[in-house]
């Protein structure tokens, strides 16, 4: 008797965009153009345009394994080059606009990508780039009007990608290869340390797709109206470009603009249903409708992650009547490592739980796991199908005994929810003991006069270090400082208690949405 089997089916991911194009072959993919324009393609049709942008790329030289660099927004092109690079078994180097063209240049140097894709209004960007980065040989502009010159000064190679599309018979075979070829890289933000290059293969983006479509995470189905305001340039717009053609869901790309008002038309003219992004984008949203006196009927949910969420923030979109789903995750982990399961009673703080295919363990500061790993505050580390083993260019493992360690203290409680509690390197010597700044954060963003907080350690001849509290109160309100170090007193050690405030008009952010505690320690030093 011969025993039966099961086929072999590569997990590659331009299955989920012939998946979409077959079933969902009408869907909308939306965008959102910088003249204020809207253009819309069906799935169907936006693979038979990824395909053509594959042929492009196999006439200039691009095979399987090499880079192919993009520096865009979330648009449609953007997503035709994502899939148009990873099918072919190329690896997409998505770069972040919002670093300078020295950092820029300095990534693509590791890379080694030899064709930069850009949108057409990130030209100047690009030259800049380009003057460093002396490997690109080939540069694609994509969203480009057709009534618009290019921008050609230091772009000698530049064309437009649309006049250079091959005729559609070219079909270059898509997915033919094992499901463990890289397709991404993606550099991290560098808000703790240096930027680290995180490589993405298929099997793992794919799992991490099956994991964030489980109920229990984004639960979206083929009646969603989906809006990624986080972008596609880093890590992965947590993966949204490819569940939801896996679903067949309506996708929504809102391009370069994500303030207030573009994003409230937008939801309201697409019928968005899930939104998802950083809490400093859902905060210029909500002002934008209390001014207006607007409601958004379709937005049934906010997926929010990349940083805390401010607690009046979350009440103030809840009372909306939208839910509010708290995330957590990282670059290393392709992006997603928990989530509030919606309709669960949480508090701002949870960060919800993992889903399967990812575990989680908390150490001490040497990073021997704690006996106890219930109820107590630990460094967090974490395995699993699509978590980084090794660094992009490096020889040495990114894991201890299979675990990588996030860099993050959590709690987790006896019922299994995952709560972040701070970063370890943000952590304050004072005396020889440790302030974690996160907890005075958390208490002082309760106040609803606060926009936002941070508190990082300034240097001090007696202590070490000693805590410096930085706050953007929101427009129109006023606080004084006793009223902010009341928040503390009687639940944070009297040591604990800032040494002093400083104002910001407006919280320095990072690349990526988050609060950038460089800077922060850099004004601390100069107000010193």
């Amino acid at each position: 008797m011969i025993d039966g089997a099961i086929q072999d089916y590569a997990l590659t991911l331009d299955k989920f965009l012939d998946h979409a194009a077959k079933w969902h072959p009408l869907t909308e993919v939306v965008t959102a153009r910088a003249d204020g324009s809207i253009a819309r393609v069906g799935y169907a049709g936006l693979r038979k345009r990824a395909k053509r942008v594959t042929a492009l790329l196999h006439d200039l030289g691009v095979r399987k394994g090499h880079r192919v660099a993009t520096l865009s927004w979330n648009t449609q092109a953007h997503m035709e080059c994502w899939y148009a690079v990873m099918g072919m078994g190329a690896v997409c180097h998505t770069l972040n606009p919002r670093l300078t063209s020295e950092q820029l240049a300095w990534m693509l140097g590791q890379s080694e990508a030899a064709i930069l894709i850009v949108s057409s209004d990130l030209q100047p960007l690009a030259a800049s780039i380009v003057q460093s980065a002396r490997g690109i040989k080939n540069i694609l502009v994509i969203d480009h009007a057709g009534g618009d010159a290019l921008d050609v000064v230091g772009l000698p190679y530049a064309q437009v990608l649309e006049n250079a599309l091959v005729d559609e018979s070219a079909d270059i075979a898509w997915g033919d290869f094992p499901e463990t070829t890289p397709c991404g890289l993606c550099f991290t933000s560098g808000t703790t340390g240096a930027p680290k290059g995180v490589t993405y293969t298929h099997r793992g983006n794919y799992l991490h797709t099956l994991r964030q479509l489980q109920a229990d995470v984004s639960g979206m189905t083929s009646h969603d109206v989906v809006l990624p305001v986080v972008p596609m340039f880093h890590a992965n717009a947590w993966g949204l470009p490819f569940s939801a053609p896996a679903t067949g869901a309506k996708l929504v790309l809102p391009g370069r603009h994500s303030d207030g008002e573009s994003l409230a038309n937008l939801i309201a003219n697409e019928g968005v249903t899930i939104a998802v992004g950083v809490p400093t984008i859902w905060t210029g949203l909500m002002d934008y409708l209390d001014a207006k006196g607007m409601d958004l009927p379709s937005l049934n949910r906010i997926m929010v992650g990349g940083a805390p969420m401010h607690p009046a923030l979350m009440k103030r979109i809840e009372d909306r009547g939208i839910c509010v789903q708290t995330t957590w995750g990282m670059t290393e982990l392709s992006p997603l490592g928990t989530a509030a399961p919606p309709g669960d009673e949480r508090s701002p703080e949870t960060a919800g739980r993992p889903a399967v295919g990812l575990d989680l363990m908390v150490t001490d500061h040497a990073g021997e796991p704690l006996d106890i790993q219930r109820g107590q505050e630990g460094r967090l580390w974490v395995r699993g199908t699509s978590v980084v083993s090794r660094y992009f260019g490096q020889t040495e493992s990114a894991t201890k005994n299979g675990w990588f360690d996030t860099g993050d203290l959590a709690v987790l409680s006896e019922g299994g929810q995952v709560f972040i509690t701070g970063r370890s390197k943000d952590l304050i010597k004072s005396g020889g003991e440790w302030i974690n700044p996160a907890e005075i954060e958390t208490l002082v963003s309760r106040l609803p006069e606060v926009a936002l907080a941070a508190v990082v350690g300034r240097a001090h001849p007696k202590w070490g270090e000693r805590p410096v509290l930085m706050v953007e109160i929101r427009e129109g309100c006023e606080l004084t400082d006793e009223a902010l170090l009341a928040s503390l007193r009687g639940k944070v050690p009297n040591w604990w208690l800032p040494d002093e405030i400083i104002r910001l008009g407006s919280m320095p952010l990072a690349g990526t949405g988050k609060i950038d505690k460089h800077s922060l320690r850099d004004m601390c030093v100069t107000s010193a």
